[in-house]
């Protein structure tokens, strides 16, 4: 079942990739008390996730915090060295990276994907949320190969 609005986040453990490296963190933990504008990829470094859907949260982090968000989170199965080298390289310290290596929080939420057909395994699919205090108050999934209402654009006429 695919987690909709008005439902509470799986509490999973997702890794966060800090200067002192791989950091466990739970998803309960991470969204309690506070307004989060969370984003997901199918993978780091991948042509989309890449030139669209990471630049634009980077480019509008400010407007989306200017509207009362307290943190811009970006989820994908990847490891957290792949992700942290990833926001290193395209990213920005506005945005916090949550690795999902399992794809735990992906199949959680119902949101994951098969790409074995191109040799990617589970992946979680290309949506973007925004959860406050644990709680979704907007979810935005992407059909197969789109690229729309996952942006930081649409996000920010939501709110």
């Amino acid at each position: 079942m695919t987690i909709s609005k008005g439902d509470k986040i799986p509490d999973v453990k997702l890794v966060k990739p800090t200067g002192d490296g791989p950091e466990a963190v739970q998803s309960g933990d991470f969204f309690k008390g506070r307004k989060v504008a969370l984003f997901a990829v199918p993978g780091a470094f991948t042509p989309t996730c890449s030139a669209k859907h990471l630049p634009g949260y980077v480019e509008k982090a400010s407007d989306l915090k200017a509207k009362g968000v307290d943190e811009v989170a970006c989820t994908s199965v990847n490891d957290a060295f792949v992700m942290g080298a990833w926001n290193k390289a395209d990213g920005s310290d506005d945005i916090t990276m949550l690795a999902d290596g399992n794809a735990e929080f992906a199949k959680a939420l119902g949101l994951s994907t098969e790409m074995d057909g191109y040799g990617m395994g589970t992946r979680s699919n290309r949506y973007s949320m925004i959860v406050d205090d644990g709680v979704v108050t907007e979810i935005n999934v992407e059909g197969p190969g789109e690229f729309r209402v996952s942006s930081a654009e649409h996000m920010l006429g939501q709110l």
